[in-house]
């Protein structure tokens, strides 16, 4: 991506054409593939549905692996994930989407994963405030897997294409997702 001392402010999703799980990711004059959920994208999101949420989300903060990696450029809050660190996804829970320290009985992601996938993350704000019980939680931009394989719901793209686009984001910006 070009240099812009102004930033990114505003990102674009859409499904790609021809695939359920496969999207186009537009901003700052770029257009790269990313995986989305593997039921696709729609407005309404539930917890295990598979379905990336279409709507505008704001971008709140990188989670980061520190022990892989300096702390990426990044002009947002940035926090390093330790090996404590877990996202409750179980909607009967006080905790549900937000972060919780682990070990957690309520069902939960680990946030340091063995796989890379959430070496790098940017949180979103969907389905924060107001929160409601079922209608998705863990929605993040991460790091994809090989092959651009789908998510369970999450926007994804290749480690250096994230890497490349958290040292743009401007603080504020936000993405919007197209069904």
């Amino acid at each position: 991506m070009r240099k812009n001392p102004v930033g990114i402010g505003l990102l674009r999703v859409r499904r790609r054409p021809g695939t359920r799980h496969g999207g186009l990711l537009h901003g700052a004059g770029r257009t790269l593939p990313v995986a989305v959920g593997r039921s696709g994208i729609r407005f309404d999101k539930r917890e295990g549905d598979g379905r990336t949420p279409a709507g505008t989300w704001r971008i709140l903060h990188l989670l980061y692996r520190a022990d892989r990696g300096p702390r990426p450029a990044c002009r947002l809050p940035a926090t390093p994930i330790k090996p404590q660190d877990g996202w409750c996804d179980d909607p009967a829970d006080r905790r549900y989407n937000r972060p919780v320290p682990l070990p957690c009985p309520a069902s939960h992601e680990k946030l340091s994963r063995d796989d890379g996938l959430y070496d790098l993350v940017l949180v979103l704000d969907q389905n924060m405030r107001p929160r409601r019980a079922g209608r998705g939680s863990a929605v993040f931009i991460h790091v994809a897997r090989p092959g651009l394989k789908p998510t369970e719901g999450c926007v994804a793209l290749p480690v250096g294409e994230l890497r490349r686009l958290v040292a743009r984001l401007k603080p504020g910006a936000r993405i919007r997702i197209d069904p």
